[in-house]
């Protein structure tokens, strides 16, 4: 449980009153639990797009607000409730990347409080695509896309995190790296396979098939971001959220495209 609410306190904005601050140690091994805060953000997204529908039965329209000003919504509500941490590291993930620098220069740059001009187009890409693909989902898979998408980014975080090294001597990344030990990860990814495969039967199997390619991703991503950084850092980790989020939406729409959800 400690690690549970260590994970949701370091994952999210979500407090808890009676409890004490988390020790690196408590976050750093509660990778396991990843997926399950990607599964409660998941159902508070889709609890949020829920009540818009609710709202508008009280309305001659069926929605109380477009569509398309809700989706927008929801991904304020997206970085509201990770408290933008998984896209400050996009950011400087994406800064740390440009140019030719030496990697103690990269490591210098993303430790700078100051934004660059790549990650200002960095960030501004990525939330431009998310909103678009998102749009994009058609309203009757709206629901499990909100789900999917933070179990299947978490899960990618929690994959690269056990199996690239770290690559700085010290930070809160590095606990995470020595937390994050073969039960916790097998955790993580059967409480991801369970999620998807309960999704993949009510919807369509094609969506396992979805998380392998997340995986791929995963891999190709991290396996460049290791060879950037000389290992991954906690900014990497959240920059494979975003990622991974972006992904899953983007496979969603190519998939309906196909007639496969």
């Amino acid at each position: 449980m400690n690690r549970f609410l260590a994970a949701l306190q370091f994952l999210t904005i979500i407090s808890i009153p009676w409890r004490r601050e988390a020790k690196v140690e408590e976050v750093g091994r509660s990778t396991g639990y990843f997926p399950v805060i990607g599964l409660i953000i998941g159902l508070i997204l889709a609890g949020l797009n829920g009540l818009n529908w609710l709202l508008g039965l009280f309305l001659p329209s069926d929605l109380f607000l477009p569509s398309a000003v809700v989706n927008a919504l929801l991904i304020v509500a997206m970085v509201v409730i990770s408290g933008a941490l998984h896209l400050d590291g996009f950011v400087d993930t994406c800064d740390g990347i440009a140019g030719h620098k030496t990697v103690e220069d990269r490591w210098k740059v993303m430790r700078d409080s100051r934004v660059g001009g790549f990650g200002i187009v960095g960030v501004v890409l990525l939330l431009l695509l998310k909103y678009v693909s998102l749009n994009s989902i058609p309203g009757p898979l709206m629901m499990m896309t909100l789900v999917l998408m933070p179990v299947l980014s978490r899960w990618a975080m929690a994959y690269a995190i056990f199996v690239y090294p770290y690559a700085k001597p010290s930070g809160l990344g590095k606990a995470f790296k020595q937390g994050t030990s073969w039960p916790r990860f097998t955790m993580a990814t059967i409480i991801t396979v369970v999620v998807v495969a309960i999704l993949a039967l009510r919807f369509s199997l094609a969506l396992l098939f979805l998380m392998f390619v997340i995986w791929i991703i995963t891999v190709v991503m991290a396996a460049y971001l290791k060879s950037k950084f000389s290992g991954l850092t906690g900014d990497n980790y959240g920059a494979i959220n975003e990622v991974a989020e972006v992904a899953v939406l983007i496979l969603l729409n190519l998939l309906v495209q196909m007639g496969l959800v």
